[in-house]
């Protein structure tokens, strides 16, 4: 059996063929076609970081903030993944990706990229977009939390949580039971994390 251009809109965006995907949109394919999971092409493909794939869908009005079953978007999958080359390619979608969106823990694509210690994300989002550097997810985690709870307190962490401190980050900001980064950091022995949220001479330097 042929397959339909939807179908084939949705698989050449999952392979990142971004001439497959040109192709089934001239087809007819709807940019805003669902698979099983109600995933977008263009959430296919940036979950898979195909640029050029997501380039062309934007170009044909693929929606930044389309959420599928589980609440994901393609903005805020950008934050899982932590591809700034595919944030840039976001950025230039009409409708814009919206910045305030939450996924199913009530975060916002900060929060993810700073669990995961996305240096270059943290970054350029905090750099390039009006995100909400102290937004609280259904934890009661701001991204300086997350860094600090489910982090490793390595280089990648300490540099993000000297980007979000630089942002304006609060690092007086407590979970929901009270314990604030700082105590975190130290009742995990990360040293280094916990001299930047005191701010003392020892503390890094926080990256260019």
């Amino acid at each position: 059996m042929t397959a339909t251009p939807h179908h084939r809109l949705l698989a050449a965006a999952r392979r990142g063929d971004a001439a497959g995907v040109r192709a089934a949109l001239a087809d007819g394919a709807p940019a805003e076609t669902r698979d099983e999971e109600l995933r977008s092409p263009l959430l296919l493909a940036v979950l898979g970081d195909h640029v050029e794939a997501a380039r062309v869908l934007v170009a044909a009005g693929a929606d930044a903030n389309a959420r599928d079953a589980r609440h994901d978007s393609p903005w805020l999958a950008t934050g899982a993944t932590g591809s700034v080359a595919m944030l840039r390619v976001l950025l230039a979608a009409d409708p814009a990706p919206d910045v305030r969106l939450t996924n199913r823990f009530g975060g916002t694509s900060l929060i993810p990229a700073a669990e995961r210690g996305h240096v270059p994300y943290v970054r350029a989002v905090l750099r390039d977009t009006p995100i909400d550097v102290d937004h609280v997810n259904d934890l009661g985690w701001t991204a300086l939390l997350e860094a600090v709870i489910l982090g490793d307190g390595g280089p990648a962490h300490q540099k993000v949580v000297a980007l979000l401190l630089a942002a304006g980050a609060d690092p007086e900001l407590a979970d929901a039971y009270g314990a604030t980064a700082l105590e975190h950091a130290e009742r995990r022995g990360h040293t280094a994390l916990a001299a930047l949220l005191r701010r003392t001479p020892t503390a890094p330097a926080a990256p260019g």
